[in-house]
């Protein structure tokens, strides 16, 4: 199953469908056709009243690589870093949003190296240590004129060093602060589904009873 957010909105691409439809889809696809699929994206993408939709193929690789070539393709990389004692993770805020250090892969640049400089370069700090990978985030948006679809890895990290965060303000960001379980329910009244999703998916759990409520 593969999870493309258009801004608040899900659509998901299966192969199962027994398994992952739920109750709270809106409409659903049937894979025939590249041109098929290309007109109920449009579709989707043009009518913000659809908050849910299911495109279903037996072979989900050959549907994620025909949904893929609709889009120009952006990899991306992140971190969710936690300090020593994984008390707290490292936020920013960007834009007016709660997010995550994340971005571009540049030509030549594995993940883990770029995920590893975003985080040193948005956050200001060094030293970090990179543990697996936790999750893959899909989202689009268009740019000039053109449909973007960003993939990005996301990965667990550790901050041992005392030094405090900056922001790298250049690049939109106006704070950067360590998050406490106290914190989580008011920031992510403002931040994006493909945060949710990395914090859904990391292994360390301290936010675990709000999981039900807010995730």
């Amino acid at each position: 199953m593969y999870k493309i957010f258009f801004k608040d909105r899900l659509l998901v691409l299966t192969d199962n469908i027994e398994t992952d439809l739920d109750g709270s889809f809106a409409s659903i696809l049937k894979y025939g056709s590249r041109g098929e699929l290309q007109q109920y994206v449009d579709d989707f993408e043009e009518d913000d009243k659809l908050e849910k939709a299911f495109v279903y193929h037996h072979n989900l690789h050959e549907l994620m690589q025909d949904f893929r070539s609709l889009f120009k393709n952006l990899p991306a990389a992140g971190g969710l870093v936690w300090n020593e004692d994984y008390s707290e993770f490292l936020g920013i805020n960007r834009l007016g949003y709660f997010d995550l250090p994340k971005g571009k892969v540049e030509k030549g640049e594995s993940f883990e190296a770029a995920a590893l400089r975003e985080v040193e370069e948005e956050c200001g700090i060094g030293n970090l240590e990179l543990r697996e990978r936790i999750t893959r985030t899909y989202h689009t948006y268009r740019h000039k004129g053109e449909r973007i679809l960003k993939e990005t890895h996301w990965y667990l990290m550790r901050y041992y060093e005392k030094s405090l965060p900056r922001p790298q303000t250049e690049e939109g960001i106006d704070s950067v602060f360590w998050v406490s379980p106290e914190m989580l329910p008011e920031l992510l009244e403002k931040t994006y589904p493909s945060i949710k999703e990395v914090l859904r998916s990391s292994p360390v759990r301290f936010f675990n009873r709000y999981d039900n409520d807010i995730l």
